[in-house]
């Protein structure tokens, strides 16, 4: 994850390098070093054919494997066990259902007596919010939601991104606080340099192990190719999948939003209708609190150059010199 936000920053590395000093090769002027540059990155951005072939093959392994599966003796056992899972939670989906509507009646963040995004200041809010999505403030102030096929799907977006700016977060963070308390040492901890270091033609290994890489040692179109199959790819599955897996014998009780069953829901934490409604609530605010730290590191990065975690540390080392209103007034 982090090697995606990095690559997608790498494009505006320019306007940071100012911040950080580039290295002797990039920073002489002239035709020459401007030629190996122009090399460096072309060479960095190509890809061989069989780097291609073997991307896009490694990429269909599933739906084939899924084809194989399906027409052997074991799937057939496999899909009269799921026939009897099925039919039993077919059976006891009114009755969820029932007590996951109680639930939210009686929860504080469901409903008319949901808190607001105002608080207790007197507001009209729109009445086609009713509170009966998770995360629902009556926040509305452009009128999205009037159209409720349009608040379905505005709603499903913002899941997927909230979950993936959740993981990115840990992708960011988690790197470089374990390359700052010498834990592990990376080739690049900080998440929008590592694209850089991709353009400078190094390798890019797992944990700093040696040798662990599946597109680390790659060019940047190989590694672009194969985040988009890792992203989109179960992205696609999840909303596509919910009867697809059933040749399989695995059946996805939900939705599209929470699939449940044992591939995303192992801990069988949607079984207890109250708690799974708190769930709910929980991760849309983590998720949006997510999303909104991303806008934190573009910026953190962009006037200081440095990750958010070394940011942070000289934040509380030095809280008066160090914030954001310092920087704002610094002359550049």
């Amino acid at each position: 994850m982090t090697s995606l936000s990095s690559s997608t920053a790498s494009s505006s590395s320019s306007s940071f390098g100012a911040r950080r000093p580039l290295p002797h090769s990039l920073s002489k002027p002239g035709i020459g070093n401007t030629s190996k540059r122009r090399r460096s990155s072309s060479s960095c951005c190509r890809a061989s054919w069989q780097e291609l072939a073997g991307v896009l093959i490694f990429s269909a392994l599933p739906f084939t494997a899924v084809k194989a599966i399906a027409n052997t003796s074991l799937a057939k056992t496999l899909q009269n066990r799921m026939l009897q899972t099925k039919t039993r939670a077919l059976q006891n989906s009114s009755q969820f259902k029932a007590l996951a509507q109680r639930a939210r009646n009686q929860s504080l963040w469901y409903g008319e007596s949901r808190p607001r995004w105002l608080g207790p200041i007197p507001y009209n809010y729109p009445e086609y919010l009713t509170g009966e999505l998770p995360g629902d403030y009556g926040f509305d102030l452009a009128g999205f939601s009037k159209d409720p096929e349009a608040f379905q799907n505005y709603f499903n977006f913002e899941i997927l991104h909230a979950r993936w700016a959740m993981l990115a977060a840990l992708g960011v963070l988690i790197p470089e606080l374990l390359d700052l308390s010498g834990v592990i040492h990376f080739v690049e901890p900080v998440w929008w340099r590592v694209g850089y270091a991709k353009l400078k033609g190094d390798t890019l290994d797992y944990l700093s192990i040696p040798g662990l890489h599946i597109a680390g040692s790659q060019g940047v179109l190989v590694i672009a190719i194969c985040q988009v199959l890792l992203m989109v790819g179960p992205e696609y599955a999840r909303y596509c999948g919910i009867e697809a897996l059933e040749p399989l014998g695995i059946y996805l009780p939900g939705d599209i939003n929470y699939p449940g069953g044992v591939l995303f829901d192992p801990l069988g934490l949607s079984k207890d209708p109250v708690g799974f409604e708190e769930l709910k609530v929980k991760e849309i605010k983590n998720g949006r609190l997510a999303m909104v730290a991303w806008l934190g590191f573009y910026v953190q990065a962009a006037f200081t150059g440095k990750g958010p975690v070394q940011n942070l540390i000289e934040h509380v080392s030095d809280p008066l010199h160090n914030n954001l209103f310092a920087f704002l007034l610094k002359p550049m």
